[in-house]
């Protein structure tokens, strides 16, 4: 084996490039490991698991980073021009510039100072930089869509604080998914424009709203992320009043459903009642303890809309490559696919989330059937008494340092793994989130996780159940058709409904209390 590792002091790129470059460049026939990252904390400390020796680096997070190991030189040779090839892209992409070769703008209001009619900057920046960004885009009156996470949460207040002076709006931090007249920003689905808009202080609320609304022919005319915490206590919904009163006042908004994970009760009420103000009809999705799942607020849309629609598709694993029945095709499947119905089997949950709003879900449901679950999303307390465990691996805690887990599977495929080897669990259940800005083949990358995972614990005489939440719409880019057949194939039952696919790993656990 070749082993190359290098730092380049001084040269930064950004992360979900380097991630998409470290892909490439282990992709190269004969490459055994391969590492391109901007050398913080966390991505010096993944050298050593990775088998490189890691006692001669010398490097900060401003420097990049590049670990290859590969079968012989001719291999590595191979992987650094495709290195080069992938970073040369990358800077053209950076460096081009529209403004008759002037010096690219160090700042954004140097940038904005060159630019005419700006109504909006996106910031994703690493968090503890991102504000510095935002204000500069306030000041020079912006609107603001703040995609990067980590931010304090005093900044935040701030930031809005400063906008409603201003009459602007802060989407974020956090904000995941955004759609302003028909351009996704983010994580956003590809869906059909019409008169709903949404104001979400939730990413993959929104997402899976989206999605619903869009497969019974409903439309979209705009998504107003606000970010998670702006209905705590402490934001008072500031961002959410703002959006509010913007779609109340959009010509081409019918409608505006308001989504949010469980908000502080006083803010809630304080949302309520600017609702009533409101000349648009608003439909409120707050979910909570007792509160409607997020398919039945998008029923509850329908309804106000006069629009009828069947329930969202689910399939059964495929047990045979060739189904005479018919259940291979992807479009066989509406609830009747599931008539084969795995059996209930004893054991534990392990439920692994790239989506904050889906994992909240799937917890609200599963306190419902059993009292309390282990969780990092409430209402679950992570030091309950509970076999079940659901985690959000989009939390902060999870995503410093790192790309988000609808980007990179890595910290999924690794808890997977250990699922599978865990004698206690007997039921697994994931999201899989589409569209623009997700991982571009997702089951590609979890469906051999998948097979994997049931092998073992058949192995050892167990009868691993897996359960998929597929938020995605007919149109991303992923092939939403593609993605539930090689789900289906690795042995996983599919659902378009996240509370569906949360009550189906529920009743797989057999209890009395789930099967109530």
């Amino acid at each position: 084996m070749n082993e190359h590792i290098e730092v380049r002091k001084g040269t930064y790129i950004d992360s979900v490039a380097l991630l998409n470059i470290s892909q490439r460049v282990a992709e190269v026939d004969g490459v055994d490991a391969a590492l391109v990252a901007m050398a913080t904390e966390l991505n010096l400390g993944f050298l050593e698991p990775m088998g490189f020796d890691a006692s001669e680096v010398a490097a900060g997070p401003n420097d990049l980073l590049v670990a290859i190991r590969a079968a012989d030189e001719a291999v590595l040779e191979q992987a650094l021009a495709r290195l080069e090839g992938e970073l040369a892209s990358t800077r053209r992409g950076s460096d081009a510039d529209a403004s008759g070769g002037q010096f690219p703008p160090r700042t954004t209001a140097s940038a904005l100072a060159r630019l005419e009619d700006v109504e909006l900057v996106l910031v994703s920046t690493p968090g503890e930089h991102a504000a510095v960004e935002a204000f500069d885009a306030l000041h020079a009156g912006s609107n603001v869509m703040l995609f990067s996470d980590n931010v304090p949460l005093e900044t935040e207040i701030e930031l809005k604080r400063q906008a409603a002076e201003a009459g602007l709006l802060v989407m974020g931090p956090d904000c995941g998914t955004a759609l302003v007249a028909g351009i996704g920003l983010g994580f956003a689905n590809v869906v059909r424009p019409g008169g709903v808009g949404v104001v979400a202080a939730s990413g993959t609320g929104a997402q899976q709203l989206m999605c619903l609304l869009d497969d019974a022919g409903v439309g979209i005319s705009h998504v107003l992320g606000v970010g998670g915490r702006d209905l705590g206590a402490e934001v008072g919904g500031a961002a959410t009043l703002m959006a509010l009163e913007a779609l109340d006042a959009d010509p081409d908004t019918e409608l505006v459903v308001i989504l949010s994970k469980p908000p502080a009760p006083e803010v809630a009420e304080r949302v309520r009642e600017a609702a009533q103000r409101c000349t648009t009809p608003v439909v409120l999705g707050l979910i909570g303890p007792g509160a409607d799942d997020l398919t039945a607020v998008s029923r509850r849309v329908l309804d106000q809309l006069g629009v009828e629609a069947e329930d969202p598709h689910d399939w059964a694993p495929l047990e045979e490559p060739s189904d005479e029945a018919g259940q291979h095709a992807y479009g066989a499947g509406r609830t009747a696919g599931l008539s084969r119905a795995r059996q209930p089997r004893p054991g534990a949950i392990r439920g692994l989330f790239a989506g904050g709003t889906l994992c909240t879900e799937a917890v609200l449901l599963a306190t419902e059937s059993f009292g309390t679950v282990r969780s990092n999303v409430a209402p679950g307390d992570l030091d309950a008494d509970s076999p079940h465990l659901f985690l959000d691996l989009g939390e902060d805690e999870f995503t410093r340092g790192r790309p988000h887990p609808m980007i990179d599977n890595t910290l999924r495929i690794e808890r997977i793994r250990v699922a599978a080897e865990d004698p206690d669990v007997a039921v697994l259940l994931l999201d899989v989130v589409l569209g623009h800005g997700a991982q571009p083949d997702p089951a590609g990358e979890l469906g051999p996780e998948i097979e994997a995972a049931v092998s073992t614990a058949e192995a050892a005489g167990r009868d691993l159940a897996v359960v998929v939440s597929l938020c995605g719409s007919a149109g991303d880019p992923q092939g939403r058709e593609g993605q539930v057949r090689r789900l289906r194939e690795a042995g996983a039952s599919v659902h378009l409904s996240n509370a569906a696919a949360a009550r189906e790993a529920i009743r797989l656990i057999g209890t009395e209390e789930a099967q109530r």
